[in-house]
């Protein structure tokens, strides 16, 4: 019998420890990582259990007559221990329905973890959402080098490399976070976007002090003057540049082109993928042609990351056939 409740704060410990080693997990899913923005989001984390034993958690929050997974994360989904099987994973997904049902919550919308991102497969959620006849409701296109397979850099992104190196550029990971957010990111965003960075200067400060091997900063010199960097976030399988930006000569020092390529190569020794993230936009009505070339030309190809919404009385009819 499967057991869910809501998320305390006593149970951080908990959490924190079975997420370190679900299947499907990064530090995105630890509460100190969750909860930098807690002031934003009502949480509704759950946790499973069968007979007292953490089996799924589910990084949550709530709003209106809808619990997400999450809306203050880039993924969420279903966490799970590493060695649940199949049909146990059903249990833990139906209970979850009814949990939320007895609560008076008409939806769960469910952004699938990218398949690079879990350390063995993990598509059971994937599987009892279409049997629960879920909503497909974002479909976006992530753009991703798999470094097993890897591509070379096409003509136009070397060419790009072979300036930098021409240009006398440095490379530094010297998490000089402050000079790269207050002189590149916050600028250019505020320029070209009329936005800010999703996490404060402060908070991405205080994320990397609480996760040091995960968040670091990498900038690009020239003459000892920042011209570019990149704010990266590194998990057990991926590297993902969070934030890349350089200054209005970035395309005459190819200092872009030379940045990425020095992420994916400083990493890659104990990664399997570089994640250069979304190319759709508009809930993945639109694809962005201009950062499919782009990306493609350092030899990324097209992974799918599917967001759903699941009516909780759907547990009244799922069921799942079985032969054999």
């Amino acid at each position: 019998m499967i057991e869910v409740r809501k998320y305390k704060s006593e149970d951080k410990v908990i959490w924190n420890e079975f997420v370190s080693t679900a299947k499907n997990a990064t530090f995105l899913f630890n509460r100190d990582f969750m909860d930098y923005h807690k002031d934003r989001f009502e949480d509704f984390s759950l946790m499973c259990f069968e007979k007292e034993k953490l089996v799924g958690v589910l990084p949550a929050n709530i709003l209106g007559d809808t619990v997400y997974s999450h809306q203050g994360l880039t993924y969420g989904g279903l966490v799970l221990h590493q060695s649940i099987n199949l049909l146990k994973v059903f249990d833990v997904y139906k209970n979850i329905l009814i949990f939320l049902n007895n609560k008076f919550i008409s939806f769960l919308n469910i952004k699938i973890i990218p398949i690079f991102y879990n350390t063995i497969p993990s598509d059971e959620l994937e599987y009892f959402l279409f049997k629960s006849s879920a909503k497909l409701i974002k479909k976006d296109v992530l753009m991703v080098i798999d470094f097993r397979n890897k591509l070379k850099f096409k003509k136009n992104r070397r060419e790009g490399v072979n300036k930098a190196n021409r240009s006398d550029l440095e490379i530094r990971i010297d998490n000089d976070f402050d000079t790269f957010w207050n002189n590149i990111l916050i600028p250019n965003l505020s320029i070209k976007h009329d936005v800010l960075p999703l996490h404060s200067l402060l908070e991405i400060k205080r994320l990397a002090n609480l996760f040091p091997k995960n968040i670091q900063q990498v900038n690009v010199y020239r003459n000892g003057k920042i011209i570019a960097g990149s704010t990266v976030f590194l998990t057990q399988t991926t590297i993902h540049p969070q934030y890349v930006s350089g200054n209005k000569e970035k395309n005459i020092f190819g200092s872009i082109d030379y940045l990425y390529d020095f992420l994916i190569n400083q990493y890659c020794n104990d990664k399997y993928y570089f994640d250069f993230n979304t190319s759709s936009e508009n809930d993945g009505a639109i694809l962005n042609s201009g950062l499919l070339f782009w990306k493609e030309g350092c030899g990324a190809r097209t992974v799918i990351a599917n967001n759903y919404e699941v009516n909780t009385n759907a547990f009244k009819t799922i069921k799942l056939q079985l032969k054999g």
